[in-house]
């Protein structure tokens, strides 16, 4: 009996494979973390017998800091048991949508335990008939989506037939959670005047104009598609785009989230600040966002200054993830969940295959 048919005994096995970049545990594991980080070639793109040197040297200087940011967290990045907390949440919404089948769920982090090599041991062992990769990176980037599937495809080599669903910057469920979590902020703001900043991390520029990266057309559809949702009308005095965490001397995606800060103090407004491209908190919202933007908007007068959370396990959130799933297991090869890139995107995914078909 071919247990692969769905409403036999058994169904299918389907694994789910959640990426994110992961998060040190521990002081620890902030140096280590930190050289797995810069010793990705998707991050800095030397050969490996200078990015290696490199990134130790990096990590090394680093370190210090960076646990003095984790400290201010417990120690670690609450990254891994939120993943953790929005698999379990996928894995029963996936029970009620696939009823006949064995659906369970895997993460893999980029940078950080549990690494793509041993949850690819892992789903080997569970054996499955069908795999879908799912990035918990809503936009695609070369920095992000591609590296982390890059690492899984040189790691994985167990049974199932596998696809990718590469992006899902305007899934329905994903602006639903986003928009709601912003309506909540306007309101405890009441009728004090703010800014609606839809924070990304940034990306340099030219991974946009030299690789034909599609992230900053995908931020740029998902924050509008939020602010429609939302109603907070065209892009302009009540909301606009930003991007933090520039590291390097590189010309970044703009305009910085500090600066976009510090103009709605020079605009007499307050902010409501939602973190647009991430789904769980880690260092880059509970520290940069909430502590150092934090302090930067009680210095430059902005008040109110509001941080709307991370989706986390917000229920529009997760039937985004299921619907993503559930779309994804008729086909192969690799697509978005919802519209994907409108411009035709050298490094897309989706288009390169259909380019090559």
């Amino acid at each position: 009996m071919n247990r692969s048919i769905a409403g036999e005994p058994g169904g299918r096995r389907i694994a789910v494979v959640l990426f994110n970049l992961g998060g040190p545990d521990g002081p620890e594991s902030v140096k280590p973390f930190l050289f797995n980080l810069f010793n990705d070639s998707a991050i800095i793109g030397l050969p490996g017998i200078l990015r290696t040197p490199l990134a130790r040297v990096i990590s090394e200087r680093r370190e210090k800091s960076a646990q003095a940011n984790y400290a201010l967290m417990g120690g670690g990045s609450p990254l891994l048991p939120g993943t953790r907390k929005q698999s379990g949440a996928l894995e029963q919404s996936l029970a009620l949508a696939l009823p006949d089948d064995h659906c369970r769920v895997f993460i893999a982090m980029r940078y950080w335990s549990p690494l793509s090599e041993q949850t690819a041991a892992e789903v080997a062992a569970f054996a499955p008939d069908e795999i879908v990769l799912l990035p918990l990176y809503p936009q695609f980037s070369t920095t992000t989506t591609a590296s982390s599937l890059k690492r899984w495809r040189e790691c994985y080599a167990g049974p199932g037939r596998s696809r990718t669903v590469c992006c899902y910057p305007q899934a329905e469920g994903w602006v639903r959670a986003q928009a709601d979590a912003i309506r909540l902020k306007l309101a405890e703001a009441g009728d004090r005047p703010v800014r609606v900043l839809m924070s990304a991390h940034g990306i340099p520029e030219t991974l946009v104009t030299r690789k034909g990266d599609p992230y900053q057309e995908q931020i740029e559809s998902t924050c509008a598609r939020v602010a429609e949702r939302a109603g907070l009308g065209p892009r302009g005095e009540r909301w606009d785009i930003c991007y933090q965490s520039r590291v390097g001397p590189l010309k970044w995606l703009g305009p910085a989230t500090p600066d976009a800060i510090q103009k709605a103090g020079e605009d007499g407004l307050g902010v409501v600040l939602t973190p647009i491209a991430f789904v769980s908190e880690h260092i880059e919202t509970l520290v940069e966002l909430d502590i150092e933007y934090g302090e930067l908007a009680h210095e430059m007068g902005v008040a109110p200054y509001l941080r709307a959370p991370a989706v986390g396990i917000a229920e529009a959130f997760i039937s985004t993830l299921a619907g993503a799933v559930v779309d994804a297991l008729p086909r192969g090869g690799t697509a978005p969940f919802g519209p994907g890139c409108a411009a035709n995107w050298k490094a897309c995914p989706h288009r390169r295959e259909a380019r090559a078909a």
